[in-house]
C-alpha cells in the first residue's frame, strides 16, 4: 500500500506501507493504539491515524528527531494507492473468477475492474495489466488461477518456520518441547 502525502502547496511524496520493519510497525500499532492487522485495514480504508502513523515513521528514517505530534497533514493531503503487486493481485483474482462461474465474461470482469487504475499508484502500469489479462482471456490462455493471492491476503514468499543461527545446545531453562 502507497501513501501519497501531498503537502500544501508542495510536490506530492510516495510512501510504501510494505518497506515498514516490524520494529516501526510495532511502533505504528502503539502509536495508535491498534493491532497491525487493523493499521494495515485502516490503511485501505484511508483511515488518517493509520496513514499518518505510517508516513511519520518512514519520515523518521531521514529525520529521527521528528515526533508525531510535528507531523500533523490535513485531512486532505494523504491518500492510499495500491502498489504493482497488489494491483497484479487484484486483477489476477478477478480474472481468476472467470474459471469459477461460467456465466461470467471477460467483459464483465473488465468492467468490474474500470475504477483499478484510480486506485493505483501507477494508474498506467494498472491499465496496460488490465489489458494484458483481457487480451489473455479473450484467447483462452491466460485467466489466473481461481486460487490467485488478492490484495488483501499477498501470498507469502517465505517461511515462517523458525531455526537457530547455531548448533549449540540451548541454554533456555524452558522444556524443548516449548
Amino acid at each position: 500500500m502507497i501513501i501519497v502525502y501531498t503537502p500544501a502547496g508542495g510536490e506530492p511524496e510516495e510512501y510504501d506501507a510494505r518497506t515498514l520493519l516490524a520494529s516501526e510497525a510495532s511502533i505504528v500499532a502503539r502509536t495508535v493504539d491498534m493491532k497491525w492487522p487493523a493499521v494495515k485495514e485502516g490503511l485501505t480504508e484511508e483511515d488518517l491515524d493509520a496513514m499518518r502513523a505510517v508516513v511519520w515513521v518512514l519520515r523518521k528514517r531521514h529525520a529521527p528527531t521528528l515526533r508525531f505530534g510535528d507531523f500533523d497533514p490535513g485531512v486532505d493531503e494523504m491518500v492510499t494507492r495500491y502498489d504493482k503487486t497488489e494491483v497484479e493481485a487484484w486483477v489476477d483474482g478477478a480474472f481468476g473468477l472467470l474459471g469459477v462461474d461460467p456465466e461470467l465474461t471477460v467483459d464483465a470482469v473488465t468492467q468490474a475492474l474500470r475504477e483499478v487504475p484510480n486506485a493505483a499508484a501507477d494508474a498506467d502500469h494498472a491499465r496496460a495489466y488490465i489489458d494484458k489479462c483481457q487480451a489473455e482471456a479473450a484467447e483462452g490462455k491466460g485467466s489466473a488461477p481461481a486460487a490467485a493471492p488478492t490484495a488483501a491476503a499477498p501470498a507469502r514468499t517465505k517461511s515462517a518456520k523458525k531455526t537457530s543461527p547455531s548448533s549449540a545446545p540451548s541454554t533456555s531453562d524452558s522444556s524443548p518441547t516449548s
